[in-house]
């Protein structure tokens, strides 16, 4: 039976990988989009965009690594969802969020525990699926910490996962109907960030320096610590690692 779903943040890393598989899937997919006329900030045109949804997917994100900018962004966008969605009479809202976040209420993830907390206050029945780091944040990272010949690597102890598989659990868990907090999602082996970019690198042939950084703040040392793997024993583990997705063998 064909479902329909609205998904914002559809242009991101996770977001195309939610409207391809959601309509293998045979789902109607409506994707917000600003040049679609929706904006989850102000909240235009999202009434009549998620009308008729059995589910909204929120994959919003936002490029900062301030907390006063990552709480603003994400309280406003999820209250203006929300908003939408309680008017639309839509019965299910599907938030992606981070893994082992809970004791690091800074930087960017301060906004995704605001967003957290406003989607389990919310009216509208809910569920939330956390997972670790994507794999292709090693890629993002490179294109940010480049100059010239070198590349500033922050230390990172990480357990990534592959976006599509994020995707398509974020999908079934539209399609179960509304879930509460699910179990965490995580990638299947530790990876440091560095160790991450040394492969990429070898498999674009890009000759770049490569120097590791300890960053200052609790953002940061919650990286390093490798405090935001999640707990492997407790948790629903990924298949596709990284040297798999690096051969483009994503399952």
């Amino acid at each position: 039976m064909e479902r329909s779903g609205t998904f914002a943040g559809a242009t991101g890393t996770v977001g195309r990988h939610i409207v391809e598989t959601a309509r293998d899937r045979g789902h109607e997919v409506v994707a917000l989009s600003r040049s679609s006329g929706q904006d989850v900030s102000t909240g235009a045109g999202l009434v009549e965009a998620v009308a008729g949804a059995d589910a909204v997917i929120d994959v919003t994100n936002v490029l900062t690594t301030s907390a006063t900018k990552s709480r603003q962004f994400f309280t406003q966008a999820t209250r203006n969802l929300l908003a939408a969605e309680r008017s639309a009479g839509v019965g299910h809202h599907v938030s992606s969020s981070i893994v082992g976040i809970d004791g690091t209420d800074a930087g960017y993830y301060a906004g995704k525990l605001a967003q957290e907390r406003e989607v389990s206050a919310g009216a509208v029945p809910w569920s939330i699926q956390r997972a670790t780091q994507f794999h292709e944040f090693a890629g993002q990272v490179v294109q940010r910490a480049t100059f010239g010949p070198f590349a500033l690597i922050p230390t990172m102890l990480i357990r990534p996962v592959a976006a599509r598989e994020v995707a398509g659990r974020l999908v079934e868990v539209a399609e179960a109907g509304p879930g509460g907090r699910l179990t965490d999602l995580v990638g299947p082996a530790d990876e440091r960030l560095i160790d991450m970019v040394r492969r990429l690198h070898a498999r674009d042939g890009v000759t770049a320096r490569l120097f590791e950084v300890r960053l200052p703040g609790r953002y940061w040392r919650a990286a390093a610590s490798g405090s935001l793997r999640g707990n492997a024993a407790e948790s629903d583990l990924a298949r596709t690692t990284f040297d798999q997705w690096l051969d483009g063998r994503v399952e």
